[in-house]
């Protein structure tokens, strides 16, 4: 029995749903019988304009009036434009080794990574702000944690990544969604980093003269948990989620860790980075906006490093992870409007969040249909959310959380 069933086709440009398609009978009448095993997933987007369409292995982007390499060059030129919220100046960030210039006393050690719990202040009941020494870069990081609702018991763990500004700026969960809220009745430990803007969160190969060391997949995945895990008295077992740079980055601890997380949530990421494409977004990132040699992070962009961390070149090893991968179009949705979550009110943040936003999620976009046609091609289960309308901003990144969650509880069986 196929198990891909229910798929919503959004479309056009107007973002109308057209219909509900069981693919069971396409299936039968001549689509490939090995995509018949692919898993439920739930692809939406326009389809009346040509922006993608069914080839029986995947669904298929068609740009009839732009390139990849043109929509790329495009989302550059809006990243920079001076409407553009500038973050807050990336640097070498945290505290040196050798302790807490605040005396915060140490409580947990890794023994096996040599991390351990610098700082810990409790916020309110629920909240508590640690700092985290990590030997792989030599600093402390500096993180949020939003505990249980009920801590009785040992819980799970979601961490929950900022984009490219790392959290060192305002463009944060807790700045500009509704986190505390959410999370107010369930059973998680919540931990957000909040440092390494434009570090694409991953392993650079050399150190960089603005940026420091960065060694932020060592972080994530042997050094902080153990810590975390021995603090807060979790359950070991753990999830997480990330939007725009970092998007692409938990694709890539997956891949690095397969069976690490229970599932993995993408909210706007890009997730190539060995196409021109690809690098061009990337170079936006760490390049254009943060101002460093994009080079001294995986090497020269024809250099093997690049596809070692492409997450649809090597999506193989996301087989057996929950994903969770979500876009919008870059045309103007819901929350595009005046009263709008981090509008405000202000023309000027709106014309940004539509003009620069929407480019940028267009590019995304491109990014997630590859993956969605390679992860079909593998057969390898996978949701996608593929919005008719939407930009690169706040509001929906809440409403994906809010969205995703009942996949990410269930695979941390709560």
């Amino acid at each position: 029995m196929p198990l891909l069933r229910n798929v919503i086709f959004a479309g056009g440009p107007r973002g109308r749903v057209r219909r509900r398609v069981n693919f069971e009978r396409k299936l039968r009448s001549g689509h490939s019988g090995r995509f018949a095993r692919y898993g439920p997933a739930w692809f939406c987007g326009p389809v009346r304009s040509g922006a993608f369409v069914f080839r029986g292995r995947g669904f298929h982007m068609r740009h009839p009036r732009f390139s990849a390499t043109r929509l790329f060059v495009a989302a550059a030129a809006a990243a920079v434009v001076p409407l553009v919220a500038v973050p807050a100046t990336a640097s070498a960030g945290g505290d040196t080794a050798g302790g807490d210039s605040s005396g915060g006393a140490v409580t947990t050690v890794s023994k096996a990574s040599g991390a351990y719990l610098v700082k810990s202040t409790a916020v309110s009941d629920r909240r508590v702000n640690i700092s985290v020494y990590s030997p792989s870069m030599d600093r402390n990081i500096p993180l949020e944690v939003i505990r249980p609702a009920d801590g009785s018991a040992p819980r799970p763990t979601l961490y929950l990544l900022n984009g490219a500004g790392g959290g060192e700026d305002r463009a944060t969960w807790q700045r500009n969604t509704d986190i505390n809220q959410f999370f107010q009745d369930k059973n998680v430990n919540v931990v957000t980093p909040l440092q390494g803007a434009f570090s694409y969160y991953t392993d650079w190969q050399k150190d960089d003269e603005k940026l420091g060391r960065q060694k932020w997949q060592t972080f994530m995945l042997e050094e902080l948990p153990p810590v975390i895990d021995a603090e807060f008295g979790t359950n070991k077992v753990q999830s997480i989620a990330a939007i725009s740079m970092t998007g692409t980055s938990v694709l890539n601890y997956a891949i690095a860790k397969p069976g690490f997380y229970r599932s993995v949530g993408s909210f706007s990421g890009c997730a190539e980075t060995a196409t021109p494409a690809g690098q061009s977004f990337i170079q936006t990132v760490v390049g254009l906006r943060g101002g460093v040699d994009v080079t001294n992070m995986w090497g020269p962009l024809d250099g093997p490093g690049w596809g070692q961390n492409d997450p649809v070149a090597n999506a193989e090893r996301l087989r057996g992870t929950e994903l969770y991968i979500t876009t919008g179009s870059g045309l103007p949705g819901p929350h595009e409007t005046l009263d709008g979550l981090g509008i405000d009110g202000r023309p000027a943040a709106l014309a940004n969040q539509v003009i620069v936003g929407g480019i940028i999620e267009a590019a995304t976009n491109y990014c997630t249909h590859n993956l969605a046609n390679r992860l079909a091609q593998l057969q390898i289960p996978a949701t996608f959310d593929f919005k008719p309308g939407g930009t690169h901003s706040w509001g929906y990144w809440q409403d994906d959380l809010h969205n995703s969650w009942p996949m990410i509880a269930r695979s941390l069986g709560i």
